[in-house]
């Protein structure tokens, strides 16, 4: 992925006032800037994306009161000069300029210019989750930093979301390296360094390696310490792949709306779709860009392309199983090979990220869900036109084997 190429992106305004809105989109439409609009509090992923975020005073306290961090390029707006309310707000949630309008439509236009453009600079987060226990999330998430590692040959960080999951550093072989894991950092501030970061925690193959640990109660992650180190490695360019397993507590929402791109992998038999049902309703429902990849073998021939029909879900890949995987991982360890079915999984997903542009929403409109297909006859499982895969899910990789 390129993190230094600029990329326009849209102008997001949340406005409880429908007279400063009808200004807003006034103004807009005579700046030639498309205007996104949001109720309020926005999300993460929004909170996020947008160049610029336009506030009146109701929705920037809102957004106070969820929990939104500080960010460049917030303007709030009020319809007459601004009083103590409106200045305070300001201060609280780092609004760069108070505008009252009408009459501060020029600068208003002057700021649409200023932020113009999101620079890549600004790092990328990658969540995997899996439909169930088995769905291959920890696996596929270490192959995909591995692979970025190697291909980006920048700074990557593959950050444990799974507190009960044993631990990513035993999955590739790092168990006795020393470093930190989870349990050893104390971050009380809210912030951390990431080369601190980097330079402390064990790696391999050029990927920082921030594990849960593995004491008899495991450790939970407060979405307090997951937000400081993504805010850190964000910050400085850091591409972020969080493996998500199958985590529901608050940290691993924060991770969900924190990232630009989610990967759901399915393994292609009825059990998993219908447990992946519900997984895919819980990420749409917190970011709009879920990707899917099914993971072989399909024991009772179920297809990709209906699994991703029934989920309503793009899909990335289906992978077929990379052999001797599970002994690998039992012996020593995970390796990414240069060929394989692992590797062509992570480099679908390195591709999505270059392909695709992070500040928008990648997935279709969520719609009713289908039925789960009964008992379907299914060939070999097949890929969208998008990344072409051959029949028989012969060119596709396959996080089988881990938890």
């Amino acid at each position: 992925m390129n993190f230094d190429a600029t990329t326009a992106a849209p102008a997001l305004a949340a406005i409880t006032d429908a007279r400063l809105r009808e200004e807003v989109r006034r103004i807009a439409a005579a700046a030639d800037r498309p205007l996104e609009e949001h109720s309020a509090p926005l999300g993460r992923h929004a909170w996020t994306a947008g160049a610029v975020i336009i506030l009146d005073t109701p929705a920037a306290r809102q957004c106070i009161s969820g929990d939104c961090p500080r960010r460049p390029g917030i303007l709030l707006i009020t319809g007459e000069e601004p009083g103590l309310l409106d200045w305070q707000t300001a201060a609280e949630i780092g609004a760069e300029q108070v505008l009252p309008l009408p009459a501060a439509a020029d600068t208003l236009i002057a700021a649409f210019t200023a932020h113009d453009h999101r620079t890549r600079d600004d790092g990328v987060v990658v969540a995997v989750a899996g439909a169930s226990g088995g769905s291959g999330a920890s696996t596929l998430s270490a192959a995909i930093a591995i692979a970025a590692a190697t291909r980006f040959r920048d700074h990557t960080l593959l950050l444990d979301a799974a507190p009960y999951g044993g631990g990513i550093d035993l999955l590739l072989g790092i168990e006795t390296t020393p470093g930190p894991r989870w349990p050893d950092l104390t971050i009380e501030t809210g912030r951390i360094s990431a080369a601190a970061l980097h330079e402390a925690l064990p790696a391999l193959a050029g990927v920082s390696v921030l594990s849960c640990g593995r004491a008899s109660t495991a450790t939970e992650l407060t979405p307090t310490a997951v937000r400081a180190v993504l805010d850190a490695t964000r910050a400085a360019g850091n591409l972020v792949v969080c493996d998500l397993s199958t985590e529901r507590a608050p940290h691993a929402t924060h991770i969900l709306e924190t990232a630009d791109l989610v990967i759901l992998t399915v393994p292609a038999h009825l059990r998993a779709l219908a447990a992946a049902e519900s997984a895919a309703a819980r990420l749409t429902a917190r970011n709009p860009n879920v990707h899917l990849i099914v993971r072989g073998p399909a024991p009772g021939g179920l297809r990709a392309r209906e699994i991703a029909d029934a989920l309503h879900l793009p899909l990335l890949a289906a992978v077929r199983p990379q052999p001797g995987l599970s002994e690998r991982l039992e012996r020593g360890g995970l390796t990414v090979r240069r060929r394989g079915p692992l590797r062509t999984a992570a480099e679908a997903v390195l591709d999505a990220l270059v392909e695709v542009d992070t500040t928008r929403p990648i997935s279709p409109a969520r719609r009713a869900p289908r039925p789960i297909p009964h008992r379907p006859q299914w060939p070999a499982a097949r890929s969208t036109a998008r990344i072409p895969l051959r029949p028989s899910m012969d060119t596709c990789s396959d996080p089988v084997g881990a938890r």
